[in-house]
């Protein structure tokens, strides 16, 4: 066990122990791309050797940035944000912020009070999940007058500075590929969209592009199922276990797909001979699926990266500009689906 350091360290004596100026410290805790990699190597081992940790409380005092920014999610106990969770967290720590993580569980009064502590530890910024968000919570973002953006979901009108896909066109992608391989009877399973303007966004549009079609959606057709395997599997279960079931099954994301491919296996019928299957994400694992699960990818990395590198720059500048990117969805074909009837049911 390390000696414990006698008095308090401070960034003088780390300064003098990595033989650099104290300014020099302070720049790479701020701004470490602006010291060179071999600086900062020797000033992180007189950091660890003497155990120095940064005074925030004091840095704030003397209205100095907290160097941290808020990110609430609606879950953290799935894959669907875990990629952008990360990417969003490199990006920043890069440009010197640390972030502060929370959940709201798809509880838009609960994402208020999420926000509201976060305010309390004086983050620099707070980053919220796509464009939906409770009076409350754009009330008090206003009030404080903290820096804030969204995250996964795009709009050109968007209130907020904003980074993501366009869920709509992802919707529309995902339907489209099922009429084209001759699909007429579909089933639809889609998380509940009260206060997820992603899933709504998604169904509305697979319903417009299905309506264009020709392809008529009735309510027995339709099921919900949150993001979860096991009870997106009952969902399916339920659609394919009806006296006639549908060729095709269009989920609302890639975890309500790999449920319905639960099903189908329960049910013992053929993927994509008897069943076609198409998600909507591409999250870490569809590919690896057998067969390889057919989705509309949300290019979460991109996304990640690019909002943490905005927001960064949006809280830093002396004259932030308002910034809206859309990252465009791509249609991953697999092997989830195939021409209608392609198999003797």
């Amino acid at each position: 066990m390390a000696p414990k350091q006698k008095g308090n360290v401070d960034i003088v004596a780390v300064a003098k122990a990595a033989k650099v100026s104290p300014s020099t410290v302070s720049r790479t805790f701020n701004h470490p791309n602006l010291v060179s990699p071999a600086t900062r190597k020797k000033i992180t081992r007189a950091v660890q050797k003497l155990g120095y940790v940064r005074n925030r409380a004091a840095q704030m005092m003397h209205g100095k940035r907290s160097g941290t920014i808020g990110l609430v999610v609606p879950t953290i106990n799935h894959a669907i944000f875990a990629e952008v969770i990360q990417a969003f967290s490199d990006a920043i720590d890069r440009a010197g912020f640390t972030l502060l993580l929370a959940s709201h569980g798809y509880d838009l009064e609960r994402e208020y009070e999420m926000v509201r502590k976060l305010m309390e530890h004086r983050v620099d910024g707070v980053a919220l999940i796509g464009l939906e968000h409770s009076q409350a919570t754009s009330r008090l973002i206003a009030q404080q007058e903290t820096p804030a953006m969204a995250i996964w979901n795009y709009a050109e009108e968007s209130e907020l500075p904003c980074v993501g896909a366009d869920n709509r066109l992802a919707g529309r992608m995902a339907a489209e590929h099922l009429v084209a391989l001759g699909h007429r009877d579909i089933g639809l399973i889609f998380p509940d969209t009260r206060g997820n303007d992603r899933a709504r966004h998604r169904l509305e549009a697979v319903l417009e592009t299905l309506e264009a079609a020709g392809v008529a959606v009735p309510e027995g057709r339709k099921s919900e199922a949150p993001y979860s395997v096991s009870q997106a599997k009952q969902a399916a279960l339920a659609l394919l276990s009806a006296p006639s079931r549908p060729s095709a099954l269009l989920c609302g994301n890639d975890v309500i797909a790999q449920g319905a491919l639960y099903a189908a296996q329960r049910c013992g019928l053929q993927v994509p001979e008897q069943l076609s299957v198409i998600g909507i994400g591409d999250f870490k694992g569809s590919a690896e699926i057998e067969p390889g699960l057919t989705t509309v990818r949300i290019p979460a990395g991109t996304i990640g990266t690019l909002a943490g590198e905005q927001f960064t720059a949006f809280i830093t500048a002396d004259e932030p500009a308002p910034f809206r990117i859309c990252c465009e969805p791509e249609h991953i074909v697999r092997g989830t689906t195939a021409l209608a009837g392609s198999k003797t049911n």
